[in-house]
């Protein structure tokens, strides 16, 4: 008995959950720039619609749910509804739904919720979901109690408010760096090839939109980002599962390297020899300058100076979590661990950490 009031009160404590504020993953400066946008964006559309229809500076023709498209645009520019085609599709289709619904339906309060809800209905359909869609529907309705119904309403203002907040919006966000139009990522090989990194295969975008459809809900997000943040979830519980140990303790002490002023005919008879994958450049003193590599023998040059490539750098007591992503994302073989003088300690490499992770398994 007590087990069924234990999973009574476990549901209520969901269930009011929902009615909690969530913490807002952005921080400060990300709302502040949120809320500059918006004040811009707002106002630059107010003032050109005011210049382009003669009302003037003083008389901006607005409507109300440029509020709501704004705060999309800015705020949570990656939502799929914030996309410039359910922003401005939306819209539109939903001022020339309630228009049409105003026209057809005499009665205010019967017209006001048919509009709204066949606006959802031509959203859906024409993949243009846009929720203030559904306040536009409503303002055409409303406002055919003042003004004859007209379908210009869709072009003048509601087509060209929307057309120029997107517009403000693409601009704000390619000056702030933001992704907008948001384009998922793409798990892009190192080497050209069509196979992302291996840390990056799993799970499949396939596999996130069969568990999407087992909910039976429409979630407002994108299947390759939500499959984007699960994979770098998964990296993030590796990385703290193999916190506690470090560089030294799973590096390669016995090096084969060489000194920079030596020949690249000198650099690709060892790397041969030896059957190396990486070779570490020294000066004089011992300390590291760079890292010579099979594909690196391509390249015009005298010396190992001149083909040697930057390489990655490590201490020993470097977290060895710190080499999951760099060594899992196709870019880098190794790390090279060195000391506070740039002295050459040892060298993890991909065989290495793989066997540390395998341990730890």
């Amino acid at each position: 008995m007590s087990d069924e009031k234990n999973d009574v009160r476990l549901k209520w404590s969901r269930y009011y959950s929902a009615f909690v504020p969530a913490q807002p993953a952005p921080g400060l400066f990300d709302r502040l720039k949120a809320a500059s946008g918006a004040i811009g964006g707002i106002a630059v559309t107010g003032l050109l619609c005011g210049l382009m229809l003669g009302n003037g500076l003083a008389h901006p023709l607005l409507v109300a749910p440029m509020g709501a498209s704004a705060v999309l645009l800015f705020a949570v520019p990656a939502s799929p509804l914030a996309q410039p085609w359910p922003v401005i599709g939306g819209n539109v289709v939903s001022a020339l739904v309630g228009t049409f619904i105003a026209m057809l339906i005499p009665d205010p309060t019967l017209a006001a919720a048919v509009a709204v809800g066949l606006a959802i209905a031509a959203m859906s359909l024409l993949r243009c979901l846009h929720p203030p869609g559904g306040a536009v529907a409503l303002s055409a309705v409303l406002g055919a109690a003042h003004t004859p119904p007209s379908y210009m309403f869709a072009l003048v203002p509601v087509g060209v408010n929307t057309a120029l907040l997107v517009a403000v919006a693409i601009i704000f966000h390619r000056l702030a760096r933001h992704n907008y139009p948001h384009l998922p990522p793409k798990a892009v090989s190192a080497h050209g090839t069509s196979d992302p990194a291996p840390a990056r295969r799993s799970p499949t975008q396939r596999d996130i939109e069969a568990a999407l459809d087992q909910y039976g809900e429409t979630l407002d997000v994108n299947a390759a980002d939500l499959q984007a943040v699960l994979r770098d979830a998964e990296l993030r519980a590796a990385e703290r599962s193999h916190g506690s140990q470090n560089c030294g303790e799973i590096m390669s002490r016995d090096l084969i390297t060489i000194i920079d002023t030596q020949s690249v005919a000198e650099a690709r008879a060892l790397l041969l020899e030896r059957r190396l994958l990486s070779l570490p450049v020294l000066d004089k003193a011992g300390r590291v300058q760079g890292l010579v590599g099979p594909l690196d023998l391509a390249r015009q040059g005298e010396s190992v100076r001149d083909i040697m490539t930057e390489p990655m750098l490590v201490m020993e007591d470097t977290p060895v979590a710190r080499l999951l992503r760099p060594l899992t994302s196709g870019t880098r073989r190794e790390a090279l661990v060195v000391d506070g003088e740039k002295k050459l300690r040892g060298i993890v490499t991909q065989t290495d950490l793989l066997a540390a992770v395998a341990l730890r398994a």
